[in-house]
Parts: structure tokens; sequence; C-alpha cells
């Protein structure tokens, strides 16, 4: 059975697991509980009363972090030749196609989102093995198959991110880390839940939001009131 460390010892002393904690509360307090030397990413994993296994329940999509997410993306853009410049302009760290395509079937995976323009998804399909596994499959519901390449990596740049629920009916996303002021961690947060609301599919019956929690790494979970959040 692992030790726990005194750091942790004393983090969870600051969180009560029975109590639901408002979401500007809960910003406050991951801050104090961090037991890390690191900067630590601050994730919300919260639990949808849907069935992932309805395509209309299936929550899938995008949000544009107002403060980002502390953390620059590696992107690889697959394009024609036409469009390279574009794309590199606009910060994509990795810009090509047949030499990249062979690269990622070799393995290659060192990059965080990958954007292809639909002419070019053919080629890009091949490397599903590697790519859908790793949940880095470009997807034109998550903006990542466009033709406007450009614009795609600049969102993704300045803090646009990608989520989806899993086979639980779940869905993690960071939404910072703990070097961020409290007030940017509530913003990201309650920009990301309020993005879940919306997307309340019509067929999901019953409480939509079942329960969050937030958490930096390595730290106790803080339970945060779904009632909370409008």
């Amino acid at each position: 059975m692992a030790k726990v460390t005194k750091k942790r010892q004393a983090a969870n002393k600051l969180v009560d697991p029975e109590t639901l904690y408002s979401l500007k509360d809960a910003a406050a307090l991951v801050k104090k509980t961090n037991t890390t030397k690191f900067n630590s990413s601050v994730d919300l994993h919260v639990n949808l009363g849907v069935d992932p296994r309805k395509a209309d329940q299936a929550i899938r999509g995008t949000v544009t972090l107002p403060n980002g997410t502390g953390k620059t993306k590696t992107v690889l853009v697959f394009c024609t030749p036409d469009k390279e410049e574009e794309a590199k302009s606009a910060g994509a760290d990795y810009v090509g196609l047949d030499d990249f395509v062979q690269k990622v079937q070799g393995g290659w995976t060192d990059f965080d989102v990958v954007i292809a323009m639909p002419g070019v998804m053919a080629q890009v399909g091949r490397l599903g093995r590697v790519l859908g596994p790793r949940g880095l499959m470009p997807n034109p519901k998550t903006g990542t198959v466009t033709n406007d390449v450009g614009a795609a990596v600049e969102d993704i740049k300045k803090g646009k991110i990608a989520f989806r629920v899993d086979k639980f009916g779940i869905i993690h996303s960071t939404v910072g880390r703990v070097e961020f002021e409290e007030e940017k961690i509530y913003e990201n947060a309650h920009e990301f839940l309020q993005t879940l609301v919306k997307m309340k599919p019509a067929s999901a019956k019953g409480i939509y939001l079942k329960s969050i929690t937030m958490a930096s790494t390595m730290s106790p979970g803080i339970k945060i009131d779904p009632k909370g959040i409008k």
C-alpha cells in the first residue's frame, strides 16, 4: 500500500469530503491543496446523466478557455503545399503531409493536436490505429478538419480545447494550472461548465450534471455543487 506523504495528509485535511463547494471556493481551495513541486494541471471531472451509447448523447465538442490552459499545445497540420505557409505563420509546429503520415505510421506521436484539411483525410485516415486510441484523430466536430488551417491553429494556441464523454458518462478536462490566480481558474472552469450545460441533449432525462470534481495532479478531489452551475 502506497504511503501517504505529509503534504498529502495536510491537503486532505483542508477538504471536507462531505461538502459540496461552490465553484469559486473550489478554485481557491485547489491552489491550497496542491502537493507537487511542479506547476500541476487543474482538472475537472464531470459525471453527466447521459448514455454515451446513444449517438445524440455522446457529448463531444470544443471550448476556448478565456485564460488558456497554461500549456502550449504542439500542433501537427496535415495539408496541401499551398496551405503550408498559412499553417506555419499561425504557429503550427509541424506542417506537411506524406512525410509526416509515414512518420506517424512508424509510431511518432510527439504532438498534442492534429489538424487536417478535408482533402487529405484519405491519407490521414490510414493513421486511425495510431491516432484514434490517443484521441488525436482530426474530426469536423472539434474543428480539426478544416480548410481554414491558420484559424484552427490560432484557436488552439489561444486555449481552445476538445473534450468528449467517455463510456462511463464522464468528461475529464484540464481547465488551467495551479500557478493561475484563483479567479482565472474559476473563469476557465465556469466557461467549460457553461458549455456543457448548453450541450445538454434533448433526449437526456433526469439530472444532467450528476457530479463535478476539481483536483490538481496528485491532490485530493474537491466536490462542487452542481446546483450552483446555471
